[in-house]
Protein backbone atom coordinates (compact mmCIF):
# COMPACT_ATOMS: atom_id res chain seq x y z
CA UNK A 1 0.00 0.00 0.00
CA UNK A 2 1.48 2.96 -0.98
CA UNK A 3 0.41 7.04 0.77
CA UNK A 4 -0.61 9.57 -1.26
CA UNK A 5 0.49 13.19 -1.12
CA UNK A 6 -0.95 16.50 -2.52
CA UNK A 7 1.85 18.76 -3.50
CA UNK A 8 2.02 21.72 -1.64
CA UNK A 9 2.75 25.42 -2.80
CA UNK A 10 4.83 27.60 -0.67
CA UNK A 11 1.67 30.24 0.13
CA UNK A 12 0.13 26.60 1.54
CA UNK A 13 -2.21 25.60 -1.99
CA UNK A 14 -2.44 22.73 -3.34
CA UNK A 15 -3.04 22.42 -7.20
CA UNK A 16 -4.17 18.77 -7.50
CA UNK A 17 -6.82 19.89 -4.51
CA UNK A 18 -7.75 22.57 -6.51
CA UNK A 19 -8.39 20.82 -9.94
CA UNK A 20 -10.56 17.88 -8.10
CA UNK A 21 -12.56 20.01 -6.22
CA UNK A 22 -13.13 21.81 -9.78
CA UNK A 23 -14.61 18.85 -11.33
CA UNK A 24 -18.18 17.73 -11.38
CA UNK A 25 -18.96 15.16 -9.49
CA UNK A 26 -19.05 12.41 -11.08
CA UNK A 27 -15.63 12.73 -12.63
CA UNK A 28 -14.40 13.75 -8.66
CA UNK A 29 -16.24 10.31 -7.66
CA UNK A 30 -13.70 8.74 -10.81
CA UNK A 31 -10.63 10.75 -9.99
CA UNK A 32 -11.00 9.60 -6.16
CA UNK A 33 -11.19 6.46 -7.18
CA UNK A 34 -8.60 6.05 -9.26
CA UNK A 35 -6.59 7.12 -6.54
CA UNK A 36 -7.34 4.20 -4.55
CA UNK A 37 -6.30 1.94 -7.26
CA UNK A 38 -2.72 3.98 -7.35
CA UNK A 39 -2.60 3.66 -4.24
CA UNK A 40 -2.99 0.03 -3.91
CA UNK A 41 -0.53 -0.62 -6.67
CA UNK A 42 1.99 1.95 -7.14
CA UNK A 43 4.93 1.38 -9.37
CA UNK A 44 3.11 -1.60 -10.35
CA UNK A 45 0.18 0.34 -11.87
CA UNK A 46 0.43 0.30 -16.36
CA UNK A 47 -1.97 1.45 -19.07
CA UNK A 48 -4.54 1.97 -19.04
CA UNK A 49 -4.59 3.61 -15.53
CA UNK A 50 -0.91 4.97 -15.49
CA UNK A 51 1.90 6.12 -17.98
CA UNK A 52 5.44 7.21 -17.77
CA UNK A 53 5.90 10.84 -19.36
CA UNK A 54 9.44 12.14 -18.28
CA UNK A 55 11.88 12.45 -15.60
CA UNK A 56 10.04 9.90 -13.57
CA UNK A 57 6.84 11.34 -13.55
CA UNK A 58 3.75 9.59 -14.51
CA UNK A 59 -0.02 10.69 -15.40
CA UNK A 60 -3.30 8.82 -13.56
CA UNK A 61 -5.51 8.34 -16.41
CA UNK A 62 -8.76 8.87 -15.93
CA UNK A 63 -12.04 8.45 -18.28
CA UNK A 64 -15.82 9.09 -17.79
CA UNK A 65 -18.43 9.53 -19.89
CA UNK A 66 -16.00 10.59 -22.76
CA UNK A 67 -14.41 13.14 -20.64
CA UNK A 68 -10.59 12.81 -20.14
CA UNK A 69 -8.64 13.89 -16.75
CA UNK A 70 -4.79 13.49 -15.84
CA UNK A 71 -3.05 13.79 -12.72
CA UNK A 72 0.83 13.94 -12.72
CA UNK A 73 2.56 12.50 -10.34
CA UNK A 74 5.72 10.96 -8.82
CA UNK A 75 7.22 8.62 -6.18
CA UNK A 76 9.14 10.44 -3.22
CA UNK A 77 10.10 7.60 -1.45
CA UNK A 78 9.72 3.85 -1.07
CA UNK A 79 6.21 3.83 -0.11
CA UNK A 80 5.48 7.43 -1.07
CA UNK A 81 3.74 8.87 -4.45
CA UNK A 82 3.00 12.93 -4.45
CA UNK A 83 0.24 14.43 -7.06
CA UNK A 84 1.22 17.35 -8.83
CA UNK A 85 -1.59 18.96 -10.65
CA UNK A 86 -4.48 17.98 -13.42
CA UNK A 87 -6.25 18.98 -15.94
CA UNK A 88 -9.00 18.10 -18.58
CA UNK A 89 -7.47 16.96 -21.48
CA UNK A 90 -9.33 18.51 -24.99
CA UNK A 91 -6.49 17.31 -27.47
CA UNK A 92 -4.94 14.37 -28.47
CA UNK A 93 -1.79 14.96 -27.11
CA UNK A 94 -1.14 16.14 -23.49
CA UNK A 95 -0.11 19.90 -23.26
CA UNK A 96 3.32 20.43 -22.97
CA UNK A 97 2.46 23.30 -20.19
CA UNK A 98 0.87 21.49 -17.72
CA UNK A 99 4.10 18.28 -18.07
CA UNK A 100 6.47 21.36 -17.44
CA UNK A 101 3.97 22.81 -14.81
CA UNK A 102 4.18 19.35 -13.01
CA UNK A 103 8.46 18.88 -13.21
CA UNK A 104 8.70 22.25 -11.66
CA UNK A 105 6.45 21.15 -8.69
CA UNK A 106 8.50 17.81 -8.67
CA UNK A 107 11.15 19.65 -8.75
CA UNK A 108 10.67 22.18 -5.80
CA UNK A 109 9.11 19.42 -3.78
CA UNK A 110 12.65 17.69 -3.81
CA UNK A 111 14.49 20.44 -3.47
CA UNK A 112 12.43 21.15 -0.34
CA UNK A 113 12.85 18.04 1.11
CA UNK A 114 16.16 17.57 0.85
CA UNK A 115 16.67 21.38 2.95
CA UNK A 116 13.99 20.42 4.82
Amino acid sequence: MFDLEYYTLPNGEKPVATFIDSLDVQMRVKALGSFAILAEYGNLLREPYSKAVSNGLFELRIKFAGDITRIFYFFCTKNTIVLTNGFLKKTQKTPKRQIELALKYKTDYEKRKQDG
